[in-house]
């Protein structure tokens, strides 16, 4: 039902000190996003918000995410370490999430960006250790991901944080 990982996101508690960190050992350049819109957030079910930052650089044949959760509450979607999820394309969105249920993996968030893409973390930790995030591959999606690949490209050490 989800295709091959194309994105491990650790947990942090601080996107910037963690990507120079990154960065000192050669990947890079992340891309900064802070306080991402998300709208018709959901998590465990109920209407909630998702307030967070994620810095993106490309690892070898991987994206790599950063993520900080911000105000996350008593019961926070993000730690503030380790492997947070491993993320993969999916053909149908609602197939994939029913079929990830169905194997024991709940639905613990659902949110929609800014720019109209649908996404989910899926609760594996009992199994895992980590979260599953499923999206539907879209072209504006395609080109984020693309963009990372890209820049990491002849990357020279320049520039390693680049705030969007």
């Amino acid at each position: 039902m989800i295709g091959s990982p194309v994105q491990i996101a650790y947990a942090t508690d601080d996107v910037h000190a963690a990507a120079r960190r990154w960065a000192e050992r050669g990947v890079g350049p992340f891309f900064v996003l802070e306080h991402i819109t998300v709208v018709d957030v959901r998590i465990d079910g109920e209407p909630a918000d998702f307030d967070h930052s994620s810095a993106y650089a490309q690892w070898g044949s991987v994206m790599v995410e950063l993520i900080r959760q911000h105000d996350p509450g008593p019961d926070p979607v993000v730690s503030t370490s380790g492997i947070h999820h491993v993320a993969s394309f999916v053909d149908d969105f609602d197939v994939a999430g029913d079929a990830l249920v169905a194997d024991g993996f709940p639905r613990r968030l659902v949110a929609r960006t800014s720019g109209g893409q649908t996404f989910a973390f899926h609760d594996a930790r009992a199994s895992l250790g980590h979260m599953i995030e499923i999206y539907e591959r879209t072209d504006r999606l395609a080109d984020f991901y693309d963009m990372v690949r890209d820049a990491a490209t002849d990357w020279n050490g320049a520039d390693p944080i680049r705030v969007l």
